[in-house]
């Protein structure tokens, strides 16, 4: 069994027999609703905001949420919500919530019918179907994503599609295919349960995810002892609870990665056999050839490369003391702690985000601390299905359902066997990636800007794109781009749109999401959307129908059939495409067995939909038992948990990239920043979320309670720093980058502090739009951009002469 001790195989096979007693066969009947003696009617859905998943009871009485609780039964929340959650029903009544579809003519928006929408949009995809581009996100339920993916890559043969989840978890998809062949965590929240250690590596899991993080302090409360150590460029609110905080200078994360290793090997402290059986080394192909498998390495070479990451060399660079890096190192090097690592936004983010990723997994596998509950390598994600479908679905550029990719042939033709569509369909050059799609449509078409028209869904770009007045602002002066945004209320970015689509939200509609610990959820629609608005999956598939009716070749299927054709229990054609039958039949249902098909190639095989129906979601790979039962996954790759797994290999990395059933430790050297202080801009700008608010706030800032909780965006200064320009709390600051400047309000020994030399600022408030200053320097793998460093300059502002002082 390698490196798992016995105790924990007997543990982790009682604990897969329990589940899988408890799962239910399939059937949908709906037990989770129920009318309580307020005549309030209770159903289930996942929380709207992150990742985590959480389970919430939505309390509906007389058309409208009016009530919202933890679901006590669920194994995500244990039936606790953070702040958000509790004041999810509230996002979606806010005053101004956009009911009708709009036309911009003569500069102003214009109501006009669904009928002249979808064909304006269906005029635009006809004419020019190649200049398309289609952006969503992790928001997009699955049967949206997969709809969208359908519509575009298969029905106009055109990758231009990617969705906002590249600017957040892109490198961890790319670290973990880089490392085990295949996407997304191996370990479970489970692992919060039983880790001895957990290791926040540039994350504040108090505010970004309240409800893990009271899972793992909670258990102090109950006498446990659980270490946690804190790595970050700023103390935060989890700081308050750690037992080690080790700051460091922004960028040196890998430098501090490579450290443990150097440790392990030097001391000797390794895992020897777990290494030996389980692993193989990979470096980059050379100096410069950044790309996802790199070459070939061996253990002596990565010995070698190792030997420069001293305690000495990584303090100096760094900024942590040696007797901190050490401390961190010992962790990793004694084999009877359990380690759960956790990452976010820190490590992704970064101009080196895949390698961050790579070293994180690797220190894990080099030391061992890998498939024993409670030792995981966990990233998490900040929207609700990033997973489920970004990742799972494939809605990135060069992806497709399933894990696959559109370079690969044998891929193109399972998804063109899927949906019955000629071979040769699906176009093998991947589409632009999120900030090449909108450069090239911000970019004048005479110059070579080959993106016309753009439909955004489920987000905010005009928010929240990086170096805005580049990649988004600049479209405003170019009349033959065309914006077109599906969305609940005003943002930064409908105000550049020339077409506006009202849209559902949440519990308005339908829908599966999946979280980060692969864990698929179902809900039912609960109430009516107000007004005109209407789904983003009916938009969809109206758009392809028009299409379909104008004559457009590609949303035929082989068979000359509408390529989303579904019939109903006779067998009857229901034409989906009109809004008064889109209902007639559960399009969620169809479109997710559709796709559940193709979840098999990789070994992600998520659950039937009607078994989700009476589950809190179930974690993928899920399987049926011989009594019927549908069984889920808590820990991949091992063979106490994991059905894909082969008897007697303990762990198995069945995805392997060397196809031995080996993962990768990979060696990825520390690297400057693109854009570091100097003496122009001599401070470094960190952007990030708050406890109060999800992502822009377009939702959040509806919400009465949550907005006077933290009604505007701010600057956080080192104390010492602002006692050196005179700056007290709420005294207007100017920020100026090499991209813009803005002016905010500061706010000193608030909720967090950064060190000196370094700011602040959340990027939730569309009045204050911190991204027309960050960088859209991106990690060469991953083509996700860095937000968390760039250089700023820092002057107290004159609010009466409206410049910053001398």
């Amino acid at each position: 069994m390698s490196n798992m001790e016995r105790r924990d195989f007997l543990k982790l096979s009682a604990m897969t027999a329990a589940t899988a007693a408890a799962q239910a066969k399939a059937g949908v009947e709906r037990k989770a609703i129920h009318t309580d003696d307020h005549g309030i009617r209770w159903d289930k859905a996942p929380c709207r905001f992150c990742g985590t998943g959480c389970h919430v009871k939505v309390g509906v009485k007389d058309g409208k949420v009016i009530a919202i609780a933890g679901a006590e039964d669920a194994d995500v929340n244990k039936g606790l919500l953070c702040v958000k959650g509790y004041h999810v029903g509230g996002i979606l009544y806010g005053k101004d919530r956009l009911t009708t579809p709009m036309l911009r003519k003569e500069g102003k928006l214009e109501p006009i019918s669904w009928d002249e929408a979808i064909t304006v949009v269906a005029d635009r995809i006809y004419k020019e179907p190649k200049k398309f581009a289609f952006y969503g996100s992790g928001q997009w339920t699955i049967p949206e994503g997969y709809a969208a993916q359908k519509f575009i890559k298969g029905g106009l043969s055109n990758n231009h599609i990617d969705p906002n989840a590249r600017l957040c978890m892109a490198s961890a998809v790319t670290g973990f295919i880089s490392t085990y062949g295949v996407d997304e965590p191996a370990g479970t929240y489970d692992d919060l349960d039983n880790a001895s250690v957990v290791i926040f590596w540039g994350n504040n899991p108090a505010e970004m995810h309240p409800v893990l993080f009271s899972r793992i302090v909670d258990r102090r409360s109950r006498g446990e002892k659980v270490t946690i150590i804190d790595i970050g460029t700023r103390r935060t609110r989890s700081t308050e609870f750690a037992d080690h905080y080790l700051e460091f200078r922004p960028q040196t994360d890998l430098a501090i990665a490579n450290c443990i290793a150097h440790y392990l090997i030097e001391s000797d402290c390794y895992d020897k056999e777990f290494v030996s059986k389980h692993c193989n080394f990979r470096i980059d192909v050379d100096d410069t050839t950044r790309d996802l498998f790199g070459k070939a390495s061996s253990f002596e070479e990565y010995k070698q490369q190792m030997s420069t990451y001293t305690f000495e060399y990584t303090s100096q660079l760094s900024g942590v003391p040696e007797e901190q890096l050490k401390v961190l190192a010992e962790a990793f090097a004694d084999p009877e702690s359990r380690i759960t690592s956790l990452w976010c936004m820190g490590v992704n983010q970064h101009y080196r985000g895949t390698a961050m990723n790579r070293l994180l997994h690797g220190i894990h596998l080099l030391s061992g601390h890998f498939g024993k509950p409670g030792d995981a390598p966990t990233s998490l994600t900040g929207q609700p299905s990033a997973c489920g479908t970004a990742r799972e679905v494939g809605t990135l550029a060069h992806a497709l359902p399933g894990g696959r990719i559109v370079k690969k042939p044998a891929h193109r033709e399972a998804c063109e066997k899927a949906w019955n569509m000629a071979p040769g369909t699906i176009n093998p050059k991947p589409g632009y990636h999120t900030v090449k799609m909108f450069e090239q449509f911000c970019k004048p078409t005479a110059e070579g800007g080959d993106i016309s028209t753009v439909l955004v869904q489920v987000t905010n770009p005009g928010q929240t794109l990086p170096n805005l007045y580049k990649l988004f602002e600049a479209k405003k002066d170019l009349e033959d781009k065309f914006l077109i945004v599906s969305e609940v209320y005003p943002t930064a970015t409908t105000e550049l749109a020339d077409l506006v689509l009202p849209a559902a939200l949440w519990v308005e509609k339908g829908g599966v999401y999946g979280n980060s610990e692969r864990r698929t959820q179902q809900w039912f629609k609960q109430v009516n959307p107000p007004g005109g608005a209407r789904e983003d999956l009916w938009m969809t598939i109206a758009i392809a129908r028009k299409l379909f009716d104008m004559g457009y070749p590609g949303m035929k299927d082989q068979d000359g059939k509408f390529i989303f054709s579904y019939n109903d229990e006779q067998g009857n054609e229901v034409p989906i495409w009109d809004y008064d039958h889109f209902h007639d039949i559960n399009v969620d249902r169809e479109l997710y067995e559709e796709y559940r098909p193709l979840t098999h190639g990789k070994r992600k095989n998520v659950a039937p939909y009607d078994v989700l129906v009476n589950a809190h979601g179930l974690r993928w790979p899920v399987v049926q038992t011989k009594d019927g039962n549908w069984r889920e996954t808590r820990f991949r790759f091992t063979e106490a948990d994991d059905p894909f797994v082969k008897k007697g290999t303990g762990i198995q990395f069945y995805n392997s990239t060397t196809k031995d059933d080996k993962a990768q430790i990979w060696f990825c050297p520390y690297e400057a920043a693109p854009e570091e202080p100097n003496k122009e801009y001599p401070f470094w700008l960190c952007t990030g979320r708050v406890l109060e608010h999800w992502h822009s706030g377009t939702m959040t800032m509806r919400v009465d309670q949550l907005r006077k909780a933290m009604p505007k965006a701010y600057v956080e200064l080192n104390p010492k720093d602002a006692a050196e320009k005179g700056i007290n709390n709420g005294d207007l600051v100017q920020l100026t980058t090499a991209r813009g400047d803005l002016v905010l309000p500061a706010w000193i020994n608030g909720r967090a502090r950064p060190p000196r030399g370094s700011v602040f600022v959340p990027f939730f408030d569309e009045k204050l739009l911190i991204n027309r200053l960050t960088l859209d320097a991106y990690c060469p793998v991953s083509k996700e951009p860095d937000y968390k460093k760039c250089a700023t300059k820092v002057e107290k502002y004159d609010p009466i002469e409206k410049k910053p002082l001398p």
